[in-house]
């Protein structure tokens, strides 16, 4: 009876060791929209370049309801689970590096926010959708592979104040403008990570002092929204150091990509594109 007890120990022992285990750099899980058609499917895997036997997990339009319907209106999540993402695992202090494809309203960069607030570090990420859809499901789907791939659960309240970040972003691009909304909230999470605010008032100053670094003009209601977010974010278990050092990885690897040579053919060729459509406007008047 001893041997056996000893035996279910260690086997009890290694499952939660199994459990707890670190990604191996490298892995790649894919989510789908429960919703894509077989064909849609088909489309979003290729342009995801995995091979067929990726690890998928399913994203389910009742999932993205739970952590939206607080948010945005249920008109604007829809009855289908569209969206898909495939995250790739990277070494640690690689940061978070997002793509997306298809999607119009939540950037890069507020992907790339609320991810590191939700706790997901050192990962290529990857958005997209057959057709063009908001984006605002993404993180859903982004957050449950990145749970399966690593063994990490990550709590209900951070993956809630992660989307309601993405949201109030995406809102106050809407109004401020989308890199101004986007560098805003970085910055005061940066603030927040030093200072260590303890009241609201706190939270006020500093949101406050980086408004007026940025030029930006908040109304009361922006105010009210951004106080109420931040406050929820200061009482989560949130490691400030690893929420900055994150974000800070990701603007560096875009930085870098933009000042590259490839970087820099893109850009030139956006530019040439639409210098050719003034060109033919003009031409139309000569």
């Amino acid at each position: 009876m001893k041997r056996i007890i000893a035996w279910l120990g260690v086997l009890l022992l290694s499952f939660g060791t199994m459990a707890q285990a670190d990604s191996v750099v490298g892995d790649v899980i894919v989510t789908l929209g429960e919703n894509l058609t077989p064909a849609q499917r088909e489309q979003v895997l290729e342009q995801m370049d995995v091979p067929a036997d990726v690890t998928t997990v399913t994203v389910s339009n009742e999932e993205e309801h739970k952590y939206l319907g607080n948010y945005i209106p249920k008109a604007q999540i829809g009855s289908k689970a569209i969206s898909s993402s495939k995250i790739t695992m990277k070494e640690k202090g690689y940061g978070i590096n997002v793509q997306t494809n298809n999607i119009s309203w939540v950037s890069k960069e507020m992907y790339a926010n609320a991810l590191s607030t939700a706790g997901v570090k050192d990962a290529d990420v990857y958005i997209t959708a057959p057709f063009e859809v908001s984006g605002t499901a993404g993180l859903t789907g982004l957050i449950k592979a990145y749970e399966t791939s690593t063994g990490e659960k990550i709590p209900e309240e951070q993956k809630q104040v992660a989307n309601e970040e993405m949201v109030t972003t995406a809102k106050l691009g809407e109004q401020i403008g989308e890199q101004q909304a986007t560098e805003l909230i970085a910055r005061v999470k940066e603030e927040i990570a030093q200072e260590n605010p303890q009241t609201i008032q706190d939270i006020q100053v500093i949101i406050n002092n980086v408004s007026n670094e940025l030029n930006v003009q908040l109304n009361q209601e922006q105010m009210d929204q951004l106080t109420a977010l931040f406050d929820k974010m200061k009482d989560l278990n949130i490691d400030w150091d690893q929420v900055t050092n994150q974000v800070d990885k990701a603007q560096e690897r875009w930085n870098e990509f933009k000042n590259s040579e490839e970087g820099q053919g893109i850009l030139q060729a956006i530019l040439d594109f639409f210098q050719s459509i003034i060109d033919w406007f003009a031409s139309l008047f000569k």
